[in-house]
């Protein structure tokens, strides 16, 4: 319980802040308190006060010291501790277009951040917080959600970092479609205005119903133009057609030596040869068990209906390339199959900036982190340490999970999901932080939207720069990357 107290604590506003003095680096327990304690209607005329030190139109501004940031030392900098031999295939996954560079630069744009202006008010962020990390999931009750779906890099922050990443990507994700600027850039103010426009409403919430508060399918589809919804209609019946494993099995798995196993696609899905030693299974079975403790009582029940079958790596997203991924292949007495993917946890790239985590294992600050943003989650997950020390999280491989087919966007749907976004951060913002000072921050005007569709341009035109960088670093020779993969 002392960790989950710690984190609270770093989400209150210090009075200090309030008053426009200088904040201590930490808000103690005391002055959590405090924050919490101070009605609603206090709380949002302090964060008013805030603009008076930073007004919402300063959001807008975007410059990049050159002197203190070079693009490709940052990024080579986040391949420490990867496998070498993936590497590659990260940098030929990044060069695929600007919105693929944008997705796997998460550490070049918190570096970024940490420069542009702050409130002061912090939630639990996201981190990594771009419009492909969204999309629909089921819940352990079997209801399918739109949310947030991925945290490796979640940490209390400045909600402010979460949202200019959002708009950001919708500016890169227009230019990919061949949609113009002025489309991109209302698509952008189109999310901070629904971010906007739903903090208010949960700062009139009491916490419960915050807490409770969850974006179904049904408001999705209920929002949705009437051509855009009859497509998700027709996505979401296929997906709940079979569970997840049952989706994979076929596609992962194959005979050999008349056993079952995880077939080899070299290089995205491989046994390392120590997973050929006769000292791996009994490893894997220990990790297993030392997972297995750090879930609920009821879901160590479940997951002890399951034996080892098999485990290998596979290749994973964008920026997590060359973090190490296994997936393990569990099946019932019955042979019904349970895929687990266990992904290393280092530190969140927004730590340099916003201090370290509380949590003494990376995995478990990601678990902790999902468990606060999102309305429900995996119904397996967890954490372990694996051989060497290396720190992981572990869930479902995957479970009823909708991603958004961006490639096959028009404007209209860019539009829509831009909204959708914004309402699901609103949210989990809203769970964790001080909702009714980011609404009192915000206020009524547009002044905050619009500055996040300058921003987002602004930005997103540096992403291109700093791709181009990444382009003639392949070009000298100082970069290798596949990307034939």
């Amino acid at each position: 319980m002392s960790h989950t107290m710690d984190e609270a604590a770093a989400f209150a506003v210090d009075p200090r802040i309030i008053r426009g003095e200088t904040p201590a680096p930490v808000p103690s327990s005391t002055t959590a308190d405090r924050a919490r304690r101070a009605p609603p209607k206090e709380r949002s005329v302090a964060g008013r006060t805030l603009r008076e030190r930073v007004p919402l139109a300063e959001h807008a501004r975007w410059k990049r010291s050159r002197r203190k940031t070079d693009p490709i030392q940052l990024l080579r900098a986040a391949d420490e501790g990867r496998v070498p031999e993936l590497v590659p295939i990260r940098y030929g996954r990044m060069l695929a277009s600007p919105f693929a560079f944008y997705r796997g630069s998460a550490g070049l744009m918190a570096a970024d951040l940490a420069a542009t202006p702050v409130s002061g008010l912090k939630v639990q962020a996201c981190g990594d917080c771009h419009l492909m990390n969204f999309g629909g999931f089921a819940t352990p009750e079997r209801n399918v959600l739109f949310d947030l779906n991925d945290f490796d890099e979640t940490l209390p922050a400045p909600w402010e970092w979460d949202i200019k990443r959002l708009v950001v990507s919708f500016v890169l994700a227009a230019r990919s479609l061949g949609l113009s600027d002025g489309k991109g850039r209302d698509a952008a103010v189109a999310c901070a205005y629904s971010y906007h426009k739903r903090m208010r409403l949960y700062a009139k919430r009491h916490p419960l119903e915050v807490w409770y508060s969850r974006i179904t399918v049904e408001d999705v589809l209920a929002l949705a133009p009437r051509a855009v919804g009859a497509r998700l209609q027709r996505r979401l019946d296929k997906t709940l057609k079979r569970q997840g494993s049952d989706l994979d099995f076929p596609r992962l798995t194959s005979m050999v030596s008349g056993k079952i196993g995880i077939r080899d696609v070299p290089p995205l899905i491989f046994h390392p040869a120590d997973a050929l030693a006769p000292g791996f299974r009994p490893l894997v079975e220990r990790v297993l068990a030392s997972y297995r403790e750090t879930l609920p009582e009821d879901r160590r029940s479940l997951l002890d209906n399951y034996a080892l079958v098999d485990a290998a790596m596979k290749v994973v997203g964008v920026g997590s390339v060359g973090r190490r991924c296994w997936i393990v292949l569990v099946m019932s007495e019955s042979n019904q199959p349970l895929f687990l993917q266990f992904k290393e946890a280092v530190a969140s790239v927004l730590e340099p900036a916003a201090g370290p985590s509380l949590y003494p294992h990376h995995g478990q600050r990601v678990v902790m982190g999902q468990r606060l943003m999102q309305p429900a989650s995996d119904l397996l997950l967890g954490w372990v340490t694996g051989e060497g020390g290396i720190q992981f999280y572990a869930r479902q491989l995957r479970d009823a999970k909708i991603k958004p087919l961006v490639e096959t966007f028009d404007y209209e749907t860019l539009y829509y999901y831009a909204r959708m976004c914004g309402w699901v951060l609103a949210r989990a913002h809203a769970k964790t932080g001080d909702r009714a000072s980011i609404a009192g921050y915000l206020g009524r005007s547009d002044a905050f939207d619009e500055a996040m569709g300058d921003f987002a341009m602004a930005y997103a035109d540096q992403a291109e720069r700093d791709y181009d960088a990444l382009k003639t670093a392949v070009r000298n020779g100082q970069i290798i990357a596949h990307t034939d993969i």
